[in-house]
C-alpha cells in the first residue's frame, strides 16, 4: 500500500479528531504553496482567509471566522498546536460525541473570532489572526469542567490532575496577554471561556452543537425526485430479460460496513473481531 493510499486508508477510518488534524495539516500545505513568502519566510494571508480586527472586513468576509482557525502562521506554530489538539481531543472524545466535538471546535472558533475583533476594535489596534488554539483550549477546558479532577500521567512527572494542566495554560495566557501576541492570547482565553459555558449549559440540557449539526444538515439534503408518471403501452408484450447481478464481494461489503460504522460512532465501537478484520484489511 502506498503512502498516498495509507493516509486515504486512515483518514477514512479514523473519527472526528483525525480528521480535524488533517484538515489543519492539509490547509497548511496548501498555504505553503499560495500564501508563504520564501524571500522574507514568514506566511502573508490575505483578509479574506485570515480573521481581521476590522469589523468592516469580517462583516463582509464572515467565513474567515471559521477559516482562520485551520491556518497557522508556521510549522512549529501548527506542531505544537496539533499536539495539543490530539491531547485534548482524545480527552474530550472520552465523554463526549463526534457531533458534539465538531460543533465545540466550529463555534469556540467563531466565538473567539468575534472576541479578537471586539477586543482590538475598542483598543484602537489593527491586526490579523490564524490558529485552532482557540478551538483547542475550548475542548481542553471543556473536559476540564466536566472532569476537572480526571488523573493524567505525564513523562518525567507522573499523575497530576487534568485542572491543573488546564490551570497552567490559562495562567500563561493572562501573563503573556500584554506582552506579546495579544490577540492570540485573547482568543485562547475566549475559547477557554466558550468551553466552560458550553459544558454548563449541556448539563442544563441545552446541548449547542445541534446548531451545527442544523446548519449542516440544511445544506446536506438533497431535493427530492419529482414524481414521473410512466405510461405502460398494455398491447406489447412484456419480455423477460436477463439481468445481470453484480455481487460484492463478501470482504469488500464486510470492509464497508466497518468503515460505515466507523464513520457513525468512531473505531471505538468496534468490536474485538471487526478491529483484527479492518487490521488484516489495512495490509
Amino acid at each position: 500500500m502506498s503512502i498516498i493510499e495509507d493516509l486515504k486508508f486512515q483518514y477514512k477510518i479514523g473519527g472526528i479528531s483525525n480528521k480535524m488534524i488533517y484538515w489543519n495539516v492539509g490547509f497548511f500545505l496548501l498555504s505553503i504553496l499560495f500564501f508563504y513568502q520564501f524571500k522574507f519566510g514568514v506566511f502573508n494571508y490575505p483578509n479574506w482567509l485570515a480573521v481581521s480586527s476590522e469589523p468592516k472586513i469580517v462583516l463582509t468576509r464572515p467565513w474567515t471566522l471559521l477559516t482562520y482557525a485551520f491556518l497557522h502562521y508556521g510549522f512549529l506554530h501548527l506542531f505544537f498546536n496539533m499536539m495539543v489538539l490530539n491531547f485534548s481531543s482524545r480527552l474530550f472524545l472520552t465523554f463526549f460525541t463526534q457531533k458534539q466535538y465538531l460543533g465545540l471546535y466550529l463555534l469556540s472558533a467563531i466565538f473567539a473570532g468575534l472576541c479578537f475583533v471586539l477586543s482590538f476594535y475598542f483598543l484602537h489596534q489593527t491586526s490579523a489572526m490564524v490558529g485552532a488554539s482557540a478551538a483547542i483550549m475550548a475542548l481542553l477546558v471543556a473536559t476540564t469542567t466536566y472532569q476537572p479532577l480526571m488523573e493524567i500521567r505525564l513523562l518525567l512527572i507522573g499523575n497530576v490532575k487534568l485542572w491543573h494542566i488546564t490551570a497552567v495554560l490559562v495562567i500563561l495566557d493572562l501573563l503573556q496577554i500584554q506582552m506579546d501576541n495579544t490577540g492570540g492570547h485573547i482568543a485562547h482565553l475566549s475559547g477557554a471561556f466558550f468551553g466552560y459555558i458550553y459544558i454548563k449549559l449541556l448539563q442544563n440540557g441545552t446541548d449547542l452543537s445541534k446548531i451545527v449539526d442544523f446548519v449542516l444538515n440544511l445544506f446536506s439534503k438533497k431535493q427530492a425526485t419529482p414524481f414521473r408518471k410512466v405510461h405502460v403501452n398494455p398491447r406489447k408484450p412484456m419480455v423477460k430479460r436477463e439481468s445481470k447481478i453484480v455481487v460484492k464481494d463478501k470482504s469488500q461489503q464486510q470492509l464497508d460496513e466497518i468503515l460505515d460504522k466507523i464513520s457513525q460512532s468512531g473505531y471505538d465501537s468496534l468490536n474485538k473481531e471487526e478491529k483484527e478484520f479492518l487490521f488484516k484489511a489495512g495490509k
